[in-house]
């Protein structure tokens, strides 16, 4: 019975490191997304368009949309980027009509898992890392 129990409790450790592991997968993509949404409209529209991530909240609003998308606070999030684009906890993710980028990178963590996301200042390129 003492197997069979170490065995359960192994099962459950591996199961909760397999949630955490994907949460912070999903909540990378979706800002990735996000990102790359931003980017093509910048460009499509021919006018500045930012990501705003509210640091205190742990939620982001993209321009020209009135929905605002929640990250699990249970994840942390770190934004470097230019110091103009940081107000009152508000970090402005910006794009240019050319493609280009204020630039930065978004760090994800959770536990100790991490998620990065890349942005390019030159040419806005939105790359996620592990």
């Amino acid at each position: 019975m003492a197997i069979v129990a170490l065995g359960y409790g192994a099962v459950a450790v591996n199961m909760s490191a397999g949630n955490d592991s994907m949460a912070l997968k999903a909540a990378a993509r979706d800002l990735t997304s996000g990102l790359r949404y931003v980017r093509s409209q910048a460009m499509i529209s021919h006018t500045q368009t930012t990501l705003d991530f509210n640091l205190n909240r742990n939620s982001y609003s993209l321009t020209g949309q009135n929905k605002r998308y929640e990250i699990p606070e249970t994840i942390d999030v770190t934004i470097k980027t230019a110091k103009d684009e940081l107000h009152d906890g508000i970090a402005h993710l910006r794009f240019f009509p050319d493609g280009s980028s204020i630039g930065g990178r978004i760090t994800l963590e959770k536990n100790q898992l991490s998620q990065e996301i890349n942005i390019n200042w030159l040419t806005g390129q939105v790359t996620l890392q592990d």
